[in-house]
């Protein structure tokens, strides 16, 4: 964990999520938990791993009821420092013993899975998410995805022979985390063993992000009514099933 807390303690999340990229991210997040929600202000949503309150503050501005749990303290500090009514509080995914059983709508659960490398500790995450939601309730969960890590990282920057010969990435192009690393990539194949063992169903899954992390450089040169065609494009085509999985994330939207 304390690897976790020197890094985002020197990564910059709140520019992340306001760079061109991280906007395809957030405006194709935002639609779907509102889609969730389907507007009803009476729902209580518990964000899990709540960085820098991208979404919690702007889902209590709303009229929310809005709990946000943060391991990284500078996160939690920007978070508290916004002054919003979202309550707050230090802790990780794989303990939410402060909350009883059935307590909220919507749970997100958008960073720890980057973050939690064995199966058993994903699985771990997902059952305490699913502990916490009420029966009718809905949990989206947000993972980095194998092939964008594999094309980026290893070919783009040219590690592909390296990571080959030190078993980061096997010989049939699955990423293998190491103890030093900070990011654990799956496939669609992992998600749905995930889910089959938390025992989750899924209601949908799409690509948050698309192609955009592949184009940084293209979006951020676009002109806003090219950016907003892109939006339009991307939010049209997020749910295509021969894209998903493609991107650097994947956002699962299962049940209890």
């Amino acid at each position: 964990m304390s690897k976790i807390e020197n890094y985002y303690n020197k990564f910059n999340e709140e520019k992340r999520l306001l760079s061109r990229h991280g906007q395809v991210e957030y405006i194709t997040s935002m639609k779907y938990i509102h889609e969730v929600l389907k507007g009803d202000k009476a729902k209580k949503i518990l964000d899990i791993g709540a960085g820098t309150g991208r979404y919690a503050v702007a889902l209590s501005d709303e009229g929310y009821d809005v709990t946000a749990i943060e391991l990284v303290k500078s996160n939690l500090g920007v978070l508290k420092a916004k002054k919003s009514s979202v309550k707050a509080y230090q802790g990780n995914a794989l303990d939410l013993s402060r909350f009883q059983d059935d307590s909220f709508d919507c749970v997100l659960l958008f960073g720890p899975m980057y973050h939690l490398f064995t199966i058993d500790e994903k699985v771990k995450a997902l059952q305490e998410a699913k502990r916490v939601t009420k029966k009718s309730g809905v949990i989206l969960v947000a993972y980095c995805m194998n092939d964008y890590a594999v094309i980026t990282f290893g070919f783009k920057e040219n590690k592909i022979k390296e990571c080959l010969e030190d078993g980061r990435i096997t010989s049939n192009f699955k990423t293998v985390p190491k103890e030093q690393d900070l990011y654990s990539y799956v496939t669609l194949v992992d998600i749905d063993q995930f889910n089959h063992l938390a025992g989750l169903h899924r209601h949908k899954i799409i690509s948050p992000d698309g192609h955009s992390d592949f184009m940084r450089p293209t979006l951020n040169q676009m002109d806003d009514e090219t950016f907003d065609l892109y939006i339009q494009y991307h939010l049209l085509n997020c749910e295509r099933l021969d894209l998903i999985g493609a991107g650097s994330h994947t956002l699962d939207i299962v049940y209890k």
